[in-house]
């Protein structure tokens, strides 16, 4: 842990808000649920202040796809295996057996966690300070002239030109408490004979995901 500390450039006074940031609710009480749903909030808060900051003359519809792109799951996961967050995440012995630690949506969940947990202990200048650390190459990688079309409206175009049936999207089911809810949400391109299917944390963003990876397959 002391190495995720020198790469996030926080020191945990209380390291066991660290270890329950990477403790996945596979294991039962005190994992990082809560966390996670309070470093959802601050990183957007931050991301938002700090577009609207960079981009004066840019309208609100755009900020929020430019702030979807910067916050998505795979930032998130990019992130996570930049800080080796893989090793160090504890989860339960069937999480653990089904590959848990690979799996890309917990990764990135345990980076919000770390997120909620330093804003609980320091506040939220100092967790400003690492979100922008921390994201800083999405954020000035962004450029204001790019439409940043989503991915279900990018998906949607590529089957149009080509004439095939629009995807169907579907919620399959939904997990955890309220104020934390996950979505797993299926996508089928009955043309091309493919199915996906993607949790996140709305029914929106886990369609996105599934409109991400179908464009990364027809695209190959």
């Amino acid at each position: 842990m002391d190495k995720l500390q020198k790469l996030i450039n926080y020191q945990f006074k209380d390291i066991t808000l660290l270890k329950q940031a990477l403790t996945h609710r596979s294991v039962g009480k005190n994992n990082n649920e809560r966390l996670e749903f309070l470093g959802d909030s601050v990183l957007g808060a931050v991301v938002s202040r700090e577009l609207y900051r960079r981009f004066p003359g840019i309208a609100e519809g755009k900020l929020s796809r430019f702030k979807s792109y910067v916050v998505r799951g795979q930032t998130l996961s990019l992130i996570a295996a930049d800080l080796k967050l893989s090793n160090l995440l504890v989860l339960g012995s069937g999480e653990l057996k089904s590959g848990g630690h690979n799996r890309k949506s917990i990764q990135a969940d345990a980076v919000e966690a770390i997120l909620g947990a330093i804003f609980l202990e320091s506040g939220f200048d100092t967790v400003n300070t690492v979100i922008l650390n921390l994201f800083k190459e999405y954020i000035e990688g962004i450029n204001p002239n790019d439409t940043l079309k989503d991915f279900k409206t990018q998906l949607q175009e590529h089957l149009q030109k080509f004439g095939q049936m629009l995807p169907q999207y579907q919620l399959i089911k939904t997990t955890g408490k309220d104020h934390n809810a996950k979505f797993t949400v299926s996508c089928l391109l009955k043309d091309q004979s493919i199915q996906v299917q993607q949790q996140a944390k709305s029914i929106k963003m886990a369609e996105q995901m599934c409109a991400e990876i179908l464009l990364q397959r027809l695209k190959l």
